[in-house]
């Protein structure tokens, strides 16, 4: 974990985007970035993100703890220099994922929340920082297909992907997780795929 010693943290990918600006991905600062985390978080539009009644020291231990891992990461994505979105990558073999379809080498999955609009909805926003993210996932050379599992309730979510490209696989149940340093409640998610095979389509 960094130290706030060490300084702020600095992008690990930046995309020059035209016509619309330069997105950086910067991973995410338990400490710097918690209350501006816990404002996108505890809003009534991203309850699927399931954290609306997490206050800021809880969002901070959360993402203390994902800081903490190797298989897991968060970043907060900018444009521009102003952040818009939170994206969240993960090893699926090392998830809660892996209880729900066969993973295969190279499966990285991702969660994706964008931050709330601050003028009203901009045309092709969301795609191209998804495009972004994407392209960083891909840059490593070890990222073979995307995985996403949003609640199978959030059709929007569920939309956006598909115009992304990713490919509907089946509705699965997440399975609770309820450890010392973590609690992730059950969730009911519809898995998507990019880049790869769809298990158990539909």
């Amino acid at each position: 974990m960094t130290s706030p010693a060490a300084g702020p943290r600095q992008p690990v990918f930046t995309r020059a985007v035209e016509g619309f600006g330069t997105v950086t991905l910067t991973p995410v600062d338990p400490a710097a970035d918690a209350a501006l985390i816990h404002g996108w978080v505890s809003q009534d539009r991203a309850r699927f993100w399931g954290m609306t009644e997490a206050g800021p020291d809880l969002v901070r231990e959360i993402y203390e703890d994902v800081d903490r891992r190797t298989t897991h990461h968060a970043f907060i994505a900018r444009r521009d220099g102003v952040p818009a979105a939170l994206f969240q990558s993960y090893e699926c073999a090392a998830d809660r994922v892996s209880d729900c379809y066969e993973v295969r080498p190279g499966d990285t999955g991702v969660h994706m929340l964008l931050a709330p609009a601050q003028a009203g909805a901009e045309r092709g926003f969301s795609a191209r920082l998804i495009d972004v993210f994407l392209a960083f996932l891909r840059s490593d050379g070890t990222t073979r297909r995307i995985v996403a599992e949003p609640d199978a309730r959030n059709a929007k979510a569920i939309a956006r992907l598909e115009r992304s490209g990713f490919v509907l696989g089946p509705e699965v149940e997440l399975p609770e997780i309820d450890l010392p340093e973590v609690f992730i409640p059950a969730k009911r998610a519809r898995l998507a795929f990019l880049g790869g095979p769809v298990p158990g389509g539909g």
